[in-house]
């Protein structure tokens, strides 16, 4: 088995664009390719074949190997609740809320759940990219490592070093990061691979020379800045760049444990819509839509959104004809009451909701995972997407639901139209559907994005792009030579 991981010297140095490069590129050539990620810190999840959830990013790396998501390939899941806790995840089951403290001693355990993820998923492909979280040289986190070093330590996996020159710094980001490995993780490091570089490549070659006669180690490639690539993100959150002038303008207040932005990804390409993410403290932008979105901490993050009198405009904006949606904690916030009884995700007790749809929510032990497809009933268009959630949602709007998904209804809508909701994700990933719901925000004749498609273009581009600026035969050479 060919296996390599691939480390970053910072969060966002561009490892899991790597990952995905280098799945596609292997899977191209007749590989069984898994990618694996020991650890990983999102609020961006998917629904795996088996019935799990792992992180996004790992995800679309399995879809860049061609094959289904499994719980093995993200064996450890935190999902940020609060600045000090997380609800941790085990092979793609939950396994409760635990603080930062609390977790770091747990860490012995969860080594266990790794390593028999790897382990399984070693007997089954022929190549494993695995995936740091965060940079290696983080000292404070070294005690039962089990993200970066450590893993690859327990696993003898050798390691590429990625950083991103944009940032710039990258040859201090390089040789320090090396320097303050131990002397078995040094030597495990096979080399680097420079991020994000623009301009002439020869007047880098200096520097290149230089970080080679220093570390002893080569540079494997220069990846060079990718513009316009867009794939499902980790945690940055970005709006559209250019749109047509007509566009629609579409609202998504940007929530402190939002989840699962990637929801809004196909309408970042899309030429006639206008997303913006509202933030703490900015003025509230004309909307012709707004969009609730998921969370992680429900009822927290409605207490901010009150905060900011975000309530208050959207109130506006439906006393003027707009349109409200609501995508699963978002759509619980409509209704008029949430209940934790148990604090799944904060202390117990009950908030007031929003107050639109007749409807409320009780948070219950067990998180409902699904991939599943069905049709929006107001058009009838198809629409696919998954279901990361908790809780029940009981009331007289549920009598007006907004979907049906196999042979049950999910969802609400008002009776004057103006707001409907549901728990699905991944509502504006078929075209057919995004399309429905943005004509009935008020987008008409629109040109919805094949995001399925999309993706496909751009983990093609990821992987012409290592095979033309990464000395790949060197690469496998040298993995041979680390086994």
């Amino acid at each position: 088995m060919i296996a390599l991981m691939v480390q970053g010297c910072t969060s966002d140095a561009g490892k899991s664009t790597v990952v995905a490069a280098l799945c596609r590129w292997f899977a191209r050539r007749g590989y069984s390719v898994a990618p694996f990620k020991p650890q990983n810190m999102a609020l961006n999840s998917a629904v795996t074949v088996d019935g799990g959830e792992i992180g996004r990013s790992t995800a679309l790396q399995a879809l860049a190997c061609g094959v289904e998501p499994h719980s093995d390939m993200n064996p450890v899941l935190l999902k940020p609740q609060t600045d000090m806790g997380a609800q941790v995840i085990i092979r793609g089951q939950v396994l409760g809320n635990m603080q930062a403290l609390d977790y770091h001693a747990y860490k012995a355990t969860a080594r266990q759940a790794v390593l028999a993820a790897w382990q399984d998923l070693s007997s089954r492909f022929d190549v494993i990219i695995a995936e740091g979280a965060g940079s290696p040289a983080e000292i404070n986190l070294r005690d039962n490592d089990i993200a970066n070093m450590g893993f690859a330590e327990m696993v003898d996996c050798p390691v590429i070093l990625v950083a991103d020159i944009d940032r710039g710094g990258v040859f201090a980001h390089l040789t320090g990061t090396l320097d303050l490995l131990s002397k078995s993780e040094q030597q495990r490091t096979l080399g680097f691979v420079i991020n994000r570089f623009r301009g002439d490549i020869s007047l880098l070659q200096g520097g290149l020379d230089w970080l080679e006669a220093r570390t002893g180690k080569p540079v494997f490639g220069v990846l060079p800045y990718l513009h316009g690539l867009t794939l499902d993100a980790e945690d940055a959150v970005d709006e559209q760049g250019e749109h047509e002038s007509d566009a629609l303008n579409v609202v998504v207040p940007l929530l402190p444990r939002m989840s699962n932005h990637n929801d809004f990804d196909p309408l970042r390409l899309h030429p006639q819509v206008n997303l913006r993410f509202v933030k703490m403290g900015e003025p509230w932008p004309a909307a012709d839509l707004v969009i609730l979105p998921g969370s992680k901490a429900t009822r927290a993050d409605l207490a901010f959104l009150r905060e900011q009198g975000w309530d208050k405009q959207i109130e506006r904006h439906l006393r003027y004809g707009g349109k409200v949606l609501g995508i699963c904690g978002g759509f619980q916030m409509l209704g008029e009451r949430i209940d934790d009884p148990q604090g799944l995700e904060s202390d117990p007790g009950s908030s007031q909701g929003l107050g639109w749809l007749a409807m409320s929510t009780e948070l219950i032990a067990g998180k409902q995972l699904a991939n599943t497809s069905g049709k929006l009933l107001a058009s009838g268009s198809p629409v696919q997407g998954y279901e990361i959630h908790n809780g029940i949602t009981r009331g007289e709007a549920l009598s007006r639901p907004m979907l049906m998904l196999g042979d049950r209804y999910d969802g609400a809508m008002s009776e004057d139209g103006q707001l409907m909701g549901c728990y699905l994700h991944g509502l504006f990933d078929v075209a057919d559907s995004g399309n429905a719901i943005l004509a009935w925000a008020g987008l008409h004749d629109n040109r919805g994005v094949d995001y399925a498609a999309h993706r496909e273009q751009q983990l093609d581009r990821l992987a012409d792009m290592v095979e033309s600026h990464m000395d790949m035969t060197i690469l496998q050479e040298t993995i041979s030579r680390a086994d």
